[in-house]
């Protein structure tokens, strides 16, 4: 959630470039091998093998980098680059195509992104990032967007401490196998799959009963389109540039039996279809509430937002005099009176300016650490992820199962991540969330700020309307997620975020449609989920400047979902 406009989520169609700085000295050395392409692949890796090199559009030399967007897949590609701890870098490339994006991840601070719409000719993208006192390489990558042509990058560059230009770049070797994985979590549709990283490797490659399933970066995948009831065989191998791995050893894993999902009700007491609203800790211009002042209808309430500290990973709250309140314990009485009422009240952590960084044992102790003393001293329920810069699946399925082991079987965990976090299985907050899918009570996705996205049935749905709703959930929902926890979000008014608002009716005629199979648009879901959890808005704030309109028409459709 953005504090003024929700979530700050990509919003195609308008130029949105960040961090840019000017170029490196031209003594600096370029630390990315095969920089343009001209030894072919040679040290970068193309997911779903969606790279080429083609001779002709380039912008130097004699070669560039084709990749081309398919389905679910971005045509994402990768190199890892050495660099040095606690250091600064630039990072440019020349692109030409439709909606092009340039990037480094696993900086140890905050990964870095920026894009363009494009044009017909070659533009140069620019980012910069500082290092992590133990980073010591960093993932640079290209992708299209779904749904688009075909894009091509050439003449990339890193520039800053490390590499020597006089060194010629190392014959580059096939990583090792990989170990053989392990079953996650299962549904009737779906498998989960984890391995440990091999060294070297770029991606991982997932085999289905011998044919390839699907390409990750990652350490975990899910194996959905999967029949009911039925035993395969999975394999991974590894690959980076020089090549692929041989297929590790075999594991079998068994879908669940039809209309056995399993997921549970994590967080007790938590109706099984719930309105979750966001409140707003800060005055931006919508109705200033004090918490006991938030509408009924609202089962969940997400205390918006928690703060960072100068310790990575480690949150803490700092009410806003703006609200009103006399002293902090006539807020904690506030708490207490909502839960009196049967309402779970958690904190928030995050939103458009909450970059809380957890990466690494230290960061994820220190986030369960002082998330626990929070539920402590104020009397939350529970946490809501609400992280728009980047996040961790692994270090951060750490440090929520610490704080569940600490606060217990009825913690409330929610999730609010953007639109294209939700895009794919591979990704992290997909990933996050199906880590600790045992103890998650709902994700409710941003479905605003967005622009175009895919369905589930691989066909771009434009933002505001059932459809987009519909088809975006149903990744969720035959992705590996319980329909418990699923939820629809939308603004509670068009000031409530910059795009994307859709009237409260196309909310419940959505619910509808994935819970009953009526009042669908022209997508409609293979299946119902009348498990559905329900519907959250940004914000109660917002909701109550437009006369609870929002909250007075989804509550009780969301409360008499079967």
């Amino acid at each position: 959630m953005t504090a003024a406009l929700g979530a700050g989520a990509v919003a195609l169609g308008a130029v949105a470039f960040g961090g840019l700085s000017g170029s490196a000295g031209a003594a600096e050395p370029n630390l990315v091998r095969n920089a343009g392409f001209e030894s072919g692949l040679n040290g970068w890796t193309c997911s779903a093998g969606s790279g080429t090199t083609v001779s002709s559009p380039v912008h130097g030399g004699t070669a560039a980098l084709k990749a081309t967007p398919a389905g679910s897949d971005n045509a994402k590609c990768t190199q890892t680059v050495t660099v040095q701890p606690d250091s600064e870098y630039q990072l440019s490339a020349w692109v030409q195509g439709s909606y092009v994006y340039l990037g480094a991840s696993g900086t140890g601070t905050t990964d870095v992104s920026t894009w363009t719409p494009g044009g017909s000719g070659w533009q140069q993208l620019r980012t910069s990032f500082t290092t992590g006192p133990d980073t010591t390489s960093v993932t640079v990558h290209t992708h299209g967007w779904y749904g688009q042509s075909a894009y091509h990058v050439d003449d990339v560059s890193l520039t800053g401490p490390g590499g020597d230009p006089g060194e010629p770049d190392p014959d580059p070797q096939p990583p090792a196998t990989p170990g053989t994985p392990t079953v996650g979590a299962t549904t009737s549709s779906s498998v989960t799959l984890n391995w440990n990283a091999v060294d070297g490797a770029t991606g991982y490659t997932v085999y289905r009963d011998g044919t390839k399933a699907l390409s990750v970066q990652g350490t975990s995948a899910t194996v959905t389109g999967l029949a009911a009831a039925t035993s395969y065989e999975f394999r991974v191998s590894a690959v980076n540039g020089a090549g692929e791995s041989a297929k590790s050893a075999p594991v079998t894993a068994t879908t669940r039996p039809r209309g056995d999902d399993g997921g549970g009700n994590p967080g007790t007491g938590v109706p099984k279809h719930a309105l979750t609203g966001y409140w707003q800790n800060f005055d931006n211009g919508a109705r200033v509430q004090k918490l006991r002042e938030v509408q009924d209808q609202y089962d969940i309430i997400a205390v918006s937002f928690a703060d960072s500290t100068a310790s990575a990973g480690e949150i803490t709250f700092n009410l806003d005099p703006a609200l009103g309140y006399s002293s902090v314990q006539e807020f904690k009485d506030d708490i207490a009176a909502k839960q009196a009422e049967g309402k779970k009240v958690i904190i928030s952590v995050g939103g458009e300016k909450g970059n809380v960084i957890v990466n690494d044992s230290a960061s994820a102790a220190r986030f369960a650490d002082s998330a626990h003393r929070l539920m402590e001293e104020y009397g939350f329920d529970g946490v809501d992820i609400d992280l728009e810069h980047g996040i961790n699946s692994t270090w951060l399925t750490q440090a929520l199962r610490s704080l569940s082991a600490k606060a217990g079987p009825s913690m409330v965990l929610t999730m609010a991540p953007q639109t294209i976090d939700m895009q794919s299985t591979s990704t992290e907050y997909f990933k996050l969330a199906l880590n600790v899918k045992d103890i998650l009570t709902v994700v409710n996705m941003q479905y605003y700020n967005s622009g175009s996205m895919l369905g589930c049935d691989n066909k771009v749905y434009s933002q505001g309307s059932v459809d987009f709703l519909t088809a975006l959930a149903c990744i969720q929902l035959e992705g590996g997620l319980d329909p418990s926890q699923v939820g629809l979000g939308t603004p509670a008014s068009t000031r409530g975020a910059g795009s994307g608002y859709v009237d409260p009716s196309v909310v419940n005629a959505a619910l509808d449609c994935l819970a009953r199979g009526t009042r669908c648009g022209s997508f409609k879901p293979a299946r119902t989920y009348p498990g559905i959890r329900g519907a959250m808005t940004w914000s109660t704030n917002w909701d109550a400047l437009n006369g609870n309109r929002w909250s007075d028409t989804v509550g009780p459709h969301v409360h008499a979902l079967p």
